[in-house]
């Protein structure tokens, strides 16, 4: 059976690790060898930068610049060690976040030069591409109360991102619409805004029809 790279893209809250997990589980259901990762992170080195990145040492905040050659560096380590070995056997790879949410955070987000933006991406993924993106939608307002019920019950507490406003969130809401509208074959949008199982069943159906 042939390859698929799937990734997740949304705004914080939308759900993306409980949807991975479901359709892991229905493709290997299906028969398929599935590989499930996330960004940053996903291996070793990407796990340390992931640290960093959420959670910087010291007092000053990373500079924009910063932040988007260490995700990059992560997403160059994630698709050399994991991602390309994993469709060279003809897995179904799931990723959480890849390239797109250097466009939307640090583009759209940050404010950086999209070219730029685009320029370090192009050296971290070379011609890996996702198949299918599967952007998972849901209101500002509703990615703040989803966040803030899982700190509540986690205890976790906030990191560089989450201490980036809600305008920093609204820039990246419509930059992910707007890559989402520049590549309409790629991506699908999904109405993450409703219980977890239409959700899951409105994934189904785009994925499916990559098999």
């Amino acid at each position: 059976m042939s390859s698929l790279f799937i990734t997740f893209e949304g705004i914080e809250g939308c759900g993306k690790s409980t949807q991975i997990e479901r359709l892991a589980k229905r493709l290997a259901k299906a028969g398929r060898d599935v590989v499930t990762l996330r960004e940053p992170g996903g291996t070793p080195i990407g796990e340390t930068i992931r640290e960093v990145v959420k959670h910087p040492p010291g007092t000053e905040p990373i500079s924009p610049d910063t932040e988007l050659l260490l995700m990059n560096a992560s997403r160059a380590q994630l698709v050399q060690q994991a991602i390309r070995p994993a469709l060279a056997g003809g897995a179904v790879v799931l990723c959480d976040r890849f390239y797109d949410s250097s466009l939307a955070y640090q583009g759209y987000g940050r404010g950086l030069d999209l070219a730029k933006v685009q320029q370090a991406i192009d050296l971290a993924v070379g011609d890996t591409r996702p198949d299918l993106t599967l952007l998972l939608d849901i209101p500002l307002a509703v990615s703040q109360s989803r966040v803030g019920a899982r700190r509540q019950t986690t205890g976790e507490g906030q990191d560089q991102f989450d201490q980036s406003g809600d305008a920093f969130f609204e820039r990246v809401q419509a930059g992910f619409h707007a890559l989402a509208k520049g590549e309409p074959q790629r991506f699908r949008i999904i109405n993450a805004n409703q219980p977890p199982d239409p959700v899951s069943d409105e994934i189904w159906n785009a994925v499916k029809d990559h098999l």
